[in-house]
């Protein structure tokens, strides 16, 4: 499963417990040039991450549709991001 680096970034963060959206806005301090519409982008990484079955969305549900507050990992959520906590890149060295 691939995933985008803002989405490894929801599921590493999701570890330490339920994450608001707003925290999430500071992935995008260490980016040359962030999005105009950070929240924007968020939703629509997070509803991603909710259709994969990895998070659970909190919030408010209107006629229309769902204004999420805050996120939940899902068991299998957890156990996707342990493996990218423990996932090591290999190095291009020559034999």
């Amino acid at each position: 499963m691939t995933l985008s680096k803002l989405q490894k970034y929801i599921l590493r963060q999701g570890l330490e417990g339920r994450v608001s959206k707003n925290i999430l806005e500071k992935f995008y301090l260490k980016e040359p040039r962030p999005p105009k519409d950070k929240l924007d982008v968020i939703t629509k990484s997070a509803e991603r991450l909710i259709k994969r079955g990895l998070i659970k969305g909190v919030g408010i549900k209107t006629a229309e549709r769902w204004f999420i507050r805050e996120l939940i990992l899902t068991p299998s959520g957890i156990k996707q991001a342990k493996l990218l906590l423990g996932r090591q890149i290999k190095l291009p060295f020559k034999k």
